[in-house]
């Protein structure tokens, strides 16, 4: 008897437990934007750069992580309250207006984030022509002075899919070539399309410009563009 006790307790206790773990709180706001300098979104490497999120109000809060996509924006899925936004030392190929933000998310929320890149690429173009692939831009400091730097390197990058940059591990290029660096204003690049990378059901290749400033690990780049082949 003692032992059919025990196991209808046991029951109404799991049950119990059950309901309580069904009855938190999901995340019911969602924090999107995007990185941007002058209103223009600035383009990354897919998931290499990040920023935290803190919320207050917690005994020991963690950090939450949040990844910016290639093309500059970003969006986490968050619980409304109090936040701390902190961009870490040295993460991105710019200087945030400010290392610290504070805001109140209640509901879905849209903030652009300020930063100022070291380098800005302009006027990018894009062309194929029998398996290569040419790109051209101009590349104009933004931060001078102090805390200005030299560019390493300005790279066109290509691959089959729209993820495209360096830094992917094999992942996002299947070629790429650095330009002559000794007129910014004026760069010219081109890099052939690997055999063995062409498919017969693929008739389009996607590319991009990316700058490597000294010192910085993050590039910054254009936004990818879809070449028919």
């Amino acid at each position: 008897m003692k032992v059919k006790f025990y196991i209808l307790a046991l029951l109404v206790l799991a049950v119990s437990a059950s309901c309580e773990l069904d009855n938190f709180n999901e995340p019911d706001a969602d924090f999107t934007g995007n990185i941007v300098y002058e209103g223009q979104a600035i383009p990354v490497a897919r998931n290499q750069v990040r920023f935290e999120l803190w919320q207050s109000g917690y005994g020991s809060p963690a950090p939450i992580d949040v990844a910016i996509a290639q093309d500059g924006s970003f969006s986490s899925r968050l619980f409304s309250g109090d936040y701390k936004l902190i961009f870490l030392p040295g993460e991105g190929p710019f200087r945030a207006s400010s290392d610290t933000l504070y805001f109140n998310l209640s509901g879905n929320k849209t903030m652009d984030l300020n930063v100022t890149p070291y380098y800005m690429i302009r006027g990018a173009q894009f062309s194929q022509s029998s398996g290569t692939v040419s790109g051209t831009c101009g590349v104009d400091q933004i931060i001078t002075g102090a805390n200005g730097r030299a560019v390493e390197r300005v790279t066109l990058v290509i691959n089959r899919t729209q993820f495209v940059d360096t830094n992917s591990g094999g992942e996002g290029s299947i070629a790429q070539v650095d330009a002559d660096l000794s007129d910014l204003s004026n760069l010219s690049m081109s890099v052939d399309i690997p055999e063995d990378a062409k498919k017969p059901d693929q008739d389009y290749i996607f590319a991009r410009i990316g700058v490597k400033v000294e010192g910085i690990e993050d590039m910054i780049y254009t936004p990818v563009e879809k070449l028919n082949l």
